[in-house]
């Protein structure tokens, strides 16, 4: 296999979010989040697992910003904690927490990183979940507030911004499977908040830009749903699917609609009352930049009906389908990630160029992408992941082969820096280039950070026998 070359300028990086990896939840002021009373709650975590202390970053950020400098990545891309910032979800700036992100910017622009702030990677304040939470309104309404504060602080040396992070996340693992905080399974409050989310996005994309925001835009967790076999029951069932798991977000971000058929589909479950005129046009205002995550694609049949059930997923993806009922998501029998999720790059190629064809010239950064592994420090000191470079290896492949089809992608940032709190997995599955001993909070590059950070270096990828 001949090596790849990436375009001059093509931003590496990696990722992380606050609730993930902060730690310190009750420090200086930070207020609960719906992720801090969901883990509370006995048998949502895997292990009864907390936040706390995470990978303990709100104390060990130098180290970490040291770790960004070594492995020379362009860009690092973290999540604005709201709870540090107004412990309340609403009011004036808590000051400490905000020089939390202040330091954390500026440490990293002299480590030559460029800061790629989320306004949201879903740690809801406690206080705008106990009046209603992202199917309610205001919520969108305080989110803009918010944005303007963090802007405010940042903003003179924040040249990407993107508003929230998965919003299909949010609202529909959130408030529709209840796999995810809050844990309500209510698929009418799913829609609003999923609406909500986008009107979030707009307003604070708006109040951005109006304080001088050179670049805005949002992240998507873009998945390909492909009708598992070649019949007419199915191929109805993957656009139901897509409809209420991609289209939801990217017709009304990107065309400044809700897809008709979706609106179809789901009558039974809303009438879309909860969208107000002036919505639509400030959810798709243009974006100047569109982050996608990808972690895995799916097949999707009309129902279980002879399937062998081994093949057949489960778990909040399918709990979170609202109106497809009887669909299954449906396993190929490929290789598999420590999440169980499938292995097949192919996947991110096809949602780049979908999306490159939806919105012509719109620069597209994969924002998140990677795998869990077990992995473990070896007694010389060495974490071995091999499974994991090859996973990266396959996907970045991917992405140059979207470039090089003239696909609009500027950036790919590794999920995740660190090995942190997996939600409801807790800390069983390890994502991070960096390995952390959580007993000890001791950092140690994996192989995989290594190789990345040559990958970086050189924008390319080795050929055959390299690496």
């Amino acid at each position: 296999m001949a090596p790849a070359v990436f375009p001059p300028g093509f931003l590496w990086g990696a990722a992380t979010s606050a609730f993930q990896i902060e730690g310190a939840t009750a420090a200086d002021g930070r207020g609960p989040s719906i992720w801090d009373d969901f883990t509370a709650e006995p048998g949502r975590i895997l292990g009864g697992d907390t936040g706390e202390p995470a990978a303990d970053h709100y104390r060990r950020w130098r180290e970490d910003v040291a770790l960004v400098r070594e492995l020379g990545l362009g860009a690092y891309r973290f999540s604005i904690a709201w709870p540090r910032v107004q412990p309340a979800g609403s009011g004036p700036a808590d000051r400490a927490g905000l020089d939390f992100y202040d330091r954390l910017v500026d440490a990293l622009l002299e480590a030559g990183a460029e800061p790629w702030p989320t306004l949201y990677h879903w740690d809801l304040p406690r206080p705008l979940e106990e009046a209603g939470g992202w199917p309610e309104r205001d919520t969108a309404l305080r989110f803009a507030e918010y944005a303007g504060l963090v802007r405010d602080a940042l903003g003179d040396r924040v040249a990407a911004w993107t508003t929230i992070n998965e919003p299909w996340c949010a609202a529909f693992l959130g408030y529709a499977a209840g796999v995810h905080a809050p844990g309500r399974t209510e698929p009418a409050a799913a829609l609003a908040a999923a609406h909500h989310l986008l009107l979030g996005h707009g307003l604070a994309a708006g109040v951005l830009r109006e304080r001088g925001a050179p670049r805005v835009g949002i992240v998507h967790n873009q998945t390909e749903l492909l009708p598992y076999r070649a019949e007419v029951a199915d191929l109805a069932a993957a656009r139901r699917a897509d409809a209420v798991r991609n289209r939801v977000f990217t017709d009304p971000l990107l065309h400044g609609r809700y897809p008709a058929d979706l609106v179809e589909d789901l009558a039974p479950v809303t009438d879309f009352g909860f969208v107000r005129d002036g919505d639509l046009a400030l959810a798709s205002a243009p974006l100047d930049l569109l982050g996608v995550n990808f972690y895995q694609p799916h097949r999707v049949a009309a129902s279980a009906e002879g399937i062998d059930p081994d093949l057949l997923e489960s778990g909040g993806d399918t709990a979170a389908l609202v109106g497809c009922e009887t669909e299954v998501l449906v396993r190929r029998g490929l290789e598999t990630t420590g999440m169980g999720w499938e292995v097949d790059p192919s996947g991110l190629y096809g949602v780049l160029t979908r999306l490159a064809a939806e919105a012509p010239g719109l620069p597209l950064y994969v924002v998140e992408n990677g795998a869990a592994y077990p992995d473990e420090v070896s007694a010389d000191g060495r974490v071995r992941d091999p499974d994991r470079i090859r996973y990266l290896e396959a996907h970045l492949r991917a992405v140059h082969q979207a470039v090089r089809a003239g696909v609009p992608v500027r950036g790919y940032f590794v999920w995740s820096l660190l090995d942190n709190f997996e939600w409801a997995w807790g800390y069983s599955q390890r994502f991070g280039l960096v390995h952390v001993d959580y007993a000890t909070q001791h950092r140690t590059v994996k192989d995989s950070g290594r190789w990345y950070a040559a990958v970086a270096r050189t924008g390319t990828l080795p050929g055959a026998g390299g690496g």
